[in-house]
């Protein structure tokens, strides 16, 4: 759901975190142990790449639609390892609980560990986003083609983050898909 990141022993760091992820996020609890759902998105094997040259998430994403992007840049090695997996865990928690709100509205959800982003404009332009230099190198860009981007440095909560993904977009706050019965 990407960087070149971590030296051998922060790779075996996150490996390890990766299988964890996927045995132990799901549903319900954060420490539940049941199975991931096969919707999830596994950002914890996808932002952690075994070494620099075989990340296909190194090369800059380009936007063409809606979408919500998540990164994590090579400077979050400045972090001690636990730091790092704590927030990893986090963001791969907390993006698999909102991924399916954003599929049911068309929003792509993807992950990057490019501190470059391209957004393809409506006039065959593109504009360029810089993720390097912020207050933390991970967390996620909202992105509308012809719009302003909605950047959001470090961990969000399922519920922040769906606040800033509903606020930005303009989706209704009821995210039910059950229709109201008409009784009489």
């Amino acid at each position: 759901m990407m960087w070149s990141i971590f030296s051998a022993m922060r790779g075996a760091t996150f490996v390890a975190l990766a299988l964890a992820c996927l045995v132990g996020c799901g549903g319900g609890s954060r420490a539940s142990a049941d199975a991931p759902r096969a919707d999830s998105m596994d950002l914890g094997a996808g932002l952690t790449p075994r070494d620099s040259a075989d990340s296909v998430l190194l090369a800059p994403r380009v936007v063409t639609g809606p979408t919500v992007l998540v990164f994590w840049l090579p400077a979050a090695d400045s972090f001690p390892a636990d730091d790092q997996a704590a927030a990893l865990d986090d963001m791969n928690y907390y993006t698999d609980r909102v991924a399916p709100v954003l599929e049911r509205y068309g929003i792509k959800l993807l992950p990057t560990n490019a501190d470059t982003v391209y957004v393809t404009l409506p006039n065959h332009k593109q504009r360029t986003i810089l993720l390097s230099g912020l207050d933390y190198p991970f967390g996620y860009v909202i992105i509308e083609p012809g719009g302003t981007e909605r950047i959001l440095a470090g961990v969000y909560a399922d519920d922040e983050l769906l606040d800033e993904v509903r606020t930005y977009f303009d989706l209704p706050d009821d995210s039910t898909t059950a229709r109201p019965r008409i009784t009489t």
